[in-house]
Parts: C-alpha cells; structure tokens; sequence
C-alpha cells in the first residue's frame, strides 16, 4: 500500500476573516415587530436580530425601544465580527421602530450614508366585489 494520508495528519486550514466596511442595513418595521438586518454590498447578510429574538413579547415587540435594541444588537455584532463602517439604510414598513433602529446605529458608531424608504405601495388595489343580481 502507498503512502495515503490518514485524517490525523490532514492540517485544517483556517477560514480567513472578512473584513466589510460598507454595507447595506435593511429594516422592516411592522406594528408587531421590527427586523433589522445588516448585509454587505451585494446583499448578504452578516447580523440579524428583531424585537422578539431580544426578548420583548406581544405588543412589546412593536415599540421603537424594542427596535432600539434589536438594531444595537445587530449594528454592535457586525462591527466587532466584520468591521462594519458606514451603511445605506433600507426601510420598509410603517412601524414605530423606524427612526429608532437608525439612531441605534449611530449610537453603535456605524455611519449612515442614505436612507431610503422601500415600502410596497399597493397598485391596481383589490378584486372589485361581484355585480349584486336583482
């Protein structure tokens, strides 16, 4: 038999550090919870975190302090894992933890860059109701 490699002696090589400065921070404020979500450039994701993964339940989630939270969590995981610096903000929704979860991110020591509002605008509306037949 030759010489084969046993899974012993394989030396496993060690997953290089990514280091993002700039990236994308997406937040979906609803009344019964705010998701705040810190990508890169192309859209994928480094941190995440919402109202309910912070602890907060029922109608606790949708205040703008739970999103407070939820955006310091996510904003001080991506800096110190990934050296995150300046963000554009993505906000969809009309909750109340909008302006919150973008001052968080200031707090944090992440720098803004744009805010951009994506909430979906309703077009066409609904199905009209059917011809009443007398």
């Amino acid at each position: 038999m030759a010489d084969t490699p046993t899974n012993n002696t394989v030396a496993k090589k060690k997953k290089a550090k990514r280091s993002v400065s700039a990236g994308q921070l997406h937040i979906q404020a609803t009344f019964n919870n705010t998701i705040v979500t810190l990508t890169d450039a192309q859209g994928g994701a480094l941190a995440a975190s919402s109202a309910g993964a912070c602890g907060f339940r029922g109608s606790k989630k949708g205040t703008a302090y739970a999103a407070q939270i939820a955006a310091e969590k996510a904003g001080t995981i991506a800096k110190q894992t990934y050296g995150l610096g300046k963000v554009a903000v993505f906000v969809k929704g009309v909750g109340l933890g909008r302006d919150a979860a973008i001052r968080a991110m200031q707090t944090v020591g992440i720098g803004i860059d744009t805010i951009t509002d994506v909430t979906g605008v309703p077009h066409g509306g609904v199905r009209p109701k059917k011809a009443r037949r007398v």
